[in-house]
Parts: C-alpha cells; structure tokens; sequence
C-alpha cells in the first residue's frame, strides 16, 4: 500500500510586498535582493488574515479537488511555524472551519515541515485503517519578522497549500523513500528566542526585539545546501533510483542560489528545477505544497513522474521525499 497525492489547493493573501516597497523601508534596493535572493515579491496577510483562515481555505481547495467530502477526512495534520496561538493547536481552528471531527495535530519543523508532515501522514495512512489525509502548510512570517531588520524582512512571505493523501495500489503512485534529519547544534543559527518556556515574553524581551527571527543567514546557506544533497541522494538510494530517474525536483523555497548550488550537486538539471521563490519569497511550510500546486495546475507534472522534495529549516531540520505522481 501507498500513499498518494489525490489533491491540492493553495491559499494566497492579495496583498503583496514588493522590493521597492522594501526599498522605501530598508536600505537595501531590488537589484541587490534579487541577485541575492531571487526575490521579487511576497505576498502579506491583512490583519483579518491568520494561519488558520488561510489554512482553512487551502483545505477546502484540497478536499474539493480530491473529489471527497469533508467527511471522508480521516486525520488532519498541519505544519507551521507560525501557530494561531500557543493552546490549543492550529488544526483545532482548522479542523472547526473545514467541518472535521477527525485526528489532528500540529507539526513543527520549519521549513522542513512539509517534507516532515508528508512522510508522518503517508506513514500513518499506510500503517492503519486511514483512506485520506488531509496535510496543510499554512504560515504567516510577517508577524514574527521585524521590519526594520534587512536580513529577514526581504525574504519571508504568507501563504498557505493543502495536499490530500489517499491510499494507492503498491503498485501505483505514491511515496517511494525518504529521509529526515535535525542538527540541534545549529539551532541558534535560526530561530524566536522569545515567547516560549525557555523564555517567556516580557516587556523587556520585547524591548529587545527577541519576538521577532534572528537568522544567521551565511551559515544557514552554507550548512542547508549540504543537508539538501545528502538528504535527496538518501532518498533515491532508498528509492531504488537515481537522480537520472527524477523528473522534477521541488526544493523548499529559500534562496535561489541554494536551489541552484543543490540542484546541480544532485545532478538535476535547471529546467527539471520548479521555481516560484521569484513570487512568493520564503513560505516556510507553505513553500513546497505551493510549487507542486502550481506546477499540477499548468500541467508540468505528469502521470509517472518521480518528484523529488527537499526542504530545509530551523532547528537545524531537513528532510528528503521522492513521489511517484499519480492522475489527479
């Protein structure tokens, strides 16, 4: 038995935020974010907008494009780094506005944390009685991101995208290998010091600005390129495949030059590469189901493709999963 893609669906603000936008806000300008970043524009949550609601309309997309109803959902999980408060979870919010009374939990792994979701949902589908998984990464990075800061301000956006998982033949398609990983040793290199046990919120973190991302952002280009390589090639070798055999690569959208630098290590050409970052900037979360969203919806993936997703984030987690493509 296999776990396989039936649906998607995206949620994206219509607000957008666009470098010379920033470049009235920062000293920074378009040519140098683009050259660095490859980013043009992202989309921001209005005040109304939260992770849940645009999760909750991400869902509603998925589920209508499985073609199941919203009963026939049997777990909900949603990954995020962006939670709609501390307690409950997010899929409490999520699951009241898709109508659910199914399982849910939240998942958090950063920027990983679509890879992570997929291999935990597939895992639990194929293990139990499960039909169909609902998997939402949802963010909403502008409200941990400081405006004034140039290094982060020009690099994250909102969005959400929905996935289905339902059960396939062992023969059909669905997930083939993955791999998954975390460094805890890097985890200052990117991270909210505030708000948690380890540090409550006070006015004096607040004063210091600890409620908002620090990231050290060379050594977290530096150490993401190599987790993204060994990671993909784990999971081809556990596939059974090579990366001559991958029809698309799908990486986490957080810089065009790490895309770039692992996608060649890997051996997967540029045009084998799906590219949104240029639109969306960093959707953590968001960023992979998105790209697979759009690509299915100009009809770049076919039936039979190997798509391989690599995603990396804080903590320092990455994560690797190779699908066979399915007709959706």
């Amino acid at each position: 038995m296999r776990a396989a893609i039936t649906g998607l669906g995206t949620a994206v603000p219509a607000q957008l935020l666009t470098n010379a936008d920033l470049e009235a806000r920062v000293e920074t300008s378009d040519s140098w974010i683009v050259e660095r970043t490859g980013i043009r524009e992202r989309h921001i949550a209005k005040p109304d907008e939260t992770t849940a609601s645009l999760a909750v309309e991400a869902g509603t997309a998925a589920i209508k494009h499985a073609g199941i109803p919203p009963d026939a959902v049997d777990l909900l999980i949603v990954a995020t780094a962006t939670p709609e408060q501390p307690i409950p979870h997010t899929g409490a919010f999520v699951g009241e506005g898709l109508g659910l009374r199914c399982g849910s939990f939240d998942l958090q792994a950063g920027c990983a944390g679509f890879v992570y979701m997929l291999v935990v949902g597939s895992s639990m589908l194929t293990a139990g009685h499960l039909q169909h998984v609902l998997l939402i990464g949802s963010e909403t990075l502008s409200r941990v991101i400081d405006p004034a800061d140039r290094a982060t301000c020009i690099l994250f956006g909102d969005a959400a995208a929905a996935i289905v998982l339902s059960r396939s033949d062992d023969d059909g398609p669905g997930v083939l290998g993955w791999d998954l990983g975390c460094d805890g040793s890097a985890a200052s290199l990117l991270e909210v010091r505030a708000g948690g046990s380890r540090r409550p919120a006070t006015p004096e973190t607040i004063a210091a600005g600890d409620q908002y991302l620090k990231m050290q952002g060379q050594e977290v280009f530096r150490r993401a390129v190599r987790a993204v390589v060994e990671s993909a090639f784990a999971t081809l070798e556990h596939a059974g495949v090579g990366a001559a055999d991958v029809s698309w690569f799908v990486p986490h959208q957080a810089n065009i030059r790490i895309i770039e630098s692992a996608a060649s290590r890997i051996g997967v050409a540029p045009q084998r590469t799906i590219v949104n970052i240029d639109r969306y900037g960093n959707t953590s979360a968001a960023s992979i189901p998105l790209a697979l969203a759009e690509a299915e919806e100009d009809g770049r993936l076919k039936p039979g493709d190997l798509v391989l997703m690599s995603g990396f984030g804080a903590g320092m987690t990455w994560g690797s999963a190779l699908v066979e493509w399915g007709s959706l």
